[in-house]
């Protein structure tokens, strides 16, 4: 595979300020190796690797990327940080609310999307102000993202595809409202992802490794839910969590592990630290009798002020045996 390699210092000092004019030229370069490819008479050249050295620095701008085989490669997480802070409840130029799915600070449409040492964060605020604000949209196969940072409040990560139909006409207004739903497999490794309402959530198949889920105070008397997946029927994985940790601000047995946003939801978590702020229940079924019949959520060898065996009746206690299958090689394949 044909490798380029750009790179971005919004201090100055290399090719590009700017994120976005990096993607330009990314894309460009592909244009340009398929207009090649053309002119011999070839149907398409070999795919390319694009790797984007991303300095220390805050990158206020708003991406999209939907080119296959990108890289955004930082120095420090702590320190390369992209943000922006679209709220869903922003008024639009045509007189309508943004909506969640048009606040992402990171679009990603593509497959092999790797990222590595970089912050991902929406700042608009809190939910009850500002609405949903993703900081990431990832919509794709094959996506790995591996000490990084997410950042925000409601609804930071959504791991894509949408659900195969909204709840309201209009409740999926955004990039990929019509367009065909296509299954993903993420991994999160050695990430720290934190918000409080619905924060991680989405259809795709995604394992979370090492990972550190930080629960943000919000003042409720619930203060959130760290997944609400919408696995679809059929499909054998949802969210898988291994060796993480479960951590907070929030004052104890203030929020959940998950709920299920539609009705084959699968969620699991194994050998994890659960902070003090879960309840004793542990996941909530959203006030939906029915999907009791349907979801999965379940726990194995789980310690800390938060686990426990005092779930709600919905959940089920894995086996040895049973977690045992939960590798990441059998969940995503990578």
């Amino acid at each position: 595979m044909e490798k380029k390699e750009l790179y971005v210092d919004i201090s100055g000092g290399q090719q590009f300020v700017s994120i976005g004019d990096a993607l330009a030229a990314a894309r460009q370069l592909d244009a340009a190796r398929q207009s090649d490819a053309a002119s011999q008479g070839a149907a398409r050249s070999a795919e390319m690797e694009v790797i984007i050295h991303i300095a220390p620095g805050i990158y206020k701008e708003r991406l999209e990327i939907k080119q296959d085989h990108v890289s955004f490669i930082g120095t420090d997480a702590e320190r390369t940080k992209i943000t922006y802070s679209d709220g869903a409840l922003d008024l639009m130029p045509e007189g309508d609310k943004r909506g969640t799915f048009r606040t992402p600070s990171v679009f990603i449409d593509a497959d092999y999307f790797y990222a590595r040492n970089i912050s991902f964060c929406n700042e608009a605020g809190q939910g009850n102000k500002v609405g949903q604000a993703l900081a990431v949209y990832a919509d794709g196969d094959h996506l790995i993202f591996e000490n990084c940072r997410f950042d925000g409040h409601q609804d930071t990560l959504f791991t894509a595809p949408l659900p195969k139909k909204e709840k309201q006409a209009g409740g999926f207004k955004g990039p990929k409202e019509f367009a065909p739903r296509r299954m993903g497999r993420h991994l999160y490794k050695d990430c720290y992802i934190a918000g409080n309402v619905d924060f991680i959530f989405g259809s795709a198949t995604a394992y979370f490794e090492n990972c550190e889920l930080f629960m943000k105070q919000r003042k409720g008397e619930i203060n959130g839910y760290v997944t609400a997946p919408s696995t679809y029927e059929g499909q054998k994985y949802g969210y898988v969590f291994r060796d993480c940790r479960f951590t907070s601000d929030c004052p104890p047995e203030s929020a959940y592990l998950g709920r299920p946003w539609r009705n084959f939801a699968k969620c699991v978590i194994i050998n994890s630290e659960i902070g003090a702020h879960i309840r004793k229940e542990g996941w909530h079924d959203w006030d939906n009798r029915e999907a009791w019949e349907t979801m999965f959520f379940a726990e194995y060898g789980n310690y800390g002020e938060g686990a426990g065996a005092e779930r709600a009746p919905f959940v089920k206690m894995l086996t040895e045996e049973e977690a045992a299958e939960y590798t990441r090689e059998n969940v995503i394949g990578f």
